[in-house]
């Protein structure tokens, strides 16, 4: 006999990375959450997760772990796709059986940022690498086994937790005069922060989960994108502006050049831009501005560095 609806548990996958380390706080008034991290669950190992699904019969599942490594990718598309895509489609066929509910994380990187406005969920989707590749194919995956489901598609994720974008601005500014970064790339930073505090309201609005019929895909950023100098400049003046850092340059010091002038080994969508009116209008939200977010990290960090941890 299975465990009851009382007793399931809320599955949490990659609890130790910067959005399931906030996903933590944000399921937890939801019912009692089992958080597994790679060294208990490992979704590269395709076994192991189908074993604990079907031993702890969960009645929801957030999963927030992935391979997000992009330039790695490249030369791991297999592993990035078993993480990515294998192991979703395994999530989301042990849950339909169990008719428990799967949060899924995706990605502006499913588009080639091509388009000139905002991208909505219904555009058609041209990945440019291996790691968007593999993100779309989780997705498709989990949409074609038609149990239940939430797809939230994000962008630029940061937080005080885990390596981001944020911490090497950081890094880099206390160690250099100046700073070259790309400024024809333009998308949302997205805090981790907000991505869990939004997966917990609509979750409650739909009782858990238990109220979610179907799969639905959603995109989920914070409001006003920039381009990445801009987010490089925004995070030198936050940084400037909070005490505890050591700082060679201000963000005058950082120059915008064109992608062309930094090449990578994966390409990036010039326009990474996600419409979250879908999600709004659903669930009566208003997407946050990220820099109050960023502030806040600033004072975090800050904190941490003058305790030691």
């Amino acid at each position: 006999m299975g465990k009851s609806e009382v007793s399931a548990p809320i599955l949490l996958l990659g609890s130790q990375g910067q959005l399931g380390w906030q996903l933590q706080r944000d399921l937890a008034p939801l019912g009692p959450v089992l958080a597994l991290d790679r060294r208990t669950c490992d979704l590269a190992d395709l076994d192991r997760l189908r074993a604990v699904m079907r031993e702890q019969r969960p009645r929801l599942i957030v999963n927030a772990a992935a391979y997000t490594a992009v330039d790695q990718a490249e030369k791991e598309p297999e592993l990035a796709r078993r993480i990515n895509a294998e192991a979703v489609g395994l999530l989301a066929e042990e849950a339909k059986a169990l008719d428990a509910l799967l949060v899924h994380y995706s990605t502006d990187y499913v588009f080639d940022g091509s388009k000139a406005a905002p991208y909505v969920e219904s555009d058609a989707t041209a990945p440019l690498g291996v790691y968007g590749r593999t993100k779309r194919e989780g997705e498709e995956a989990m949409l074609a086994v038609g149990g239940r489901g939430l797809i939230f598609r994000t962008s630029w994720v940061f937080g005080a937790r885990g390596k981001n974008f944020v911490k090497t601005i950081l890094r880099l500014a206390s160690e250099r005069d100046s700073l070259k970064v790309v400024a024809d790339q333009v998308g949302s930073p997205t805090p981790a922060a907000m991505i869990a505090t939004v997966t917990g309201m609509v979750l409650a609005q739909l009782d858990g989960g238990r109220a979610q019929q179907g799969c639905e895909l959603y995109h989920l950023v914070a409001a006003n994108p920039v381009s990445w100098n801009g987010f490089a400049r925004a995070i030198v003046a936050a940084a400037e502006q909070t005490p505890g850092f050591a700082l060679k340059l201000g963000p005058e010091a950082i120059a915008p050049i064109p992608s062309s002038e930094y090449p990578l080994p994966a390409p990036r969508p010039l326009n990474s831009r996600l419409d979250c009116r879908k999600l709004e209008d659903r669930f009566g939200l208003t997407m946050p501005d990220w820099q109050p977010y960023l502030s806040r990290m600033m004072q975090l960090l800050a904190l941490k560095a003058q305790n030691g941890y």
